[in-house]
């Protein structure tokens, strides 16, 4: 491994990019909701942390929201046809 930096260096930094990108999302989520967890199940442990992260995506996007300035615009009567695709709309 020691010389799979030096010869491997595009790769050795996409993988390493990856694994960053991970642990900040890991760190965030435990700095936000703290790390530990209550349920007593597997299965309802696991629903507990998935829960968790979707709760780091939805503070993520109203974050992005505020900053970005974007309006938010429901569906008009007209649009009930394609209630799928929720037009956005930024301001000035």
């Amino acid at each position: 491994m020691f010389f799979y930096y030096p010869f491997q260096r595009e790769e050795f930094r996409k993988h390493y990019h990856q694994r960053s990108n991970a642990e900040s999302t890991f760190s965030m989520v435990k700095a936000k909701f703290w790390d530990h967890v209550r349920s007593q199940t597997d299965v309802a442990l696991k629903k507990e942390v998935l829960t968790k992260f979707l709760c780091h995506n939805i503070v993520g996007v109203h974050q992005s929201h505020v900053e970005l300035g974007i309006e938010p615009v429901f569906w008009q009567k007209e649009q009930a046809e394609r209630p799928d695709v929720l037009p956005l709309v930024q301001p000035g």
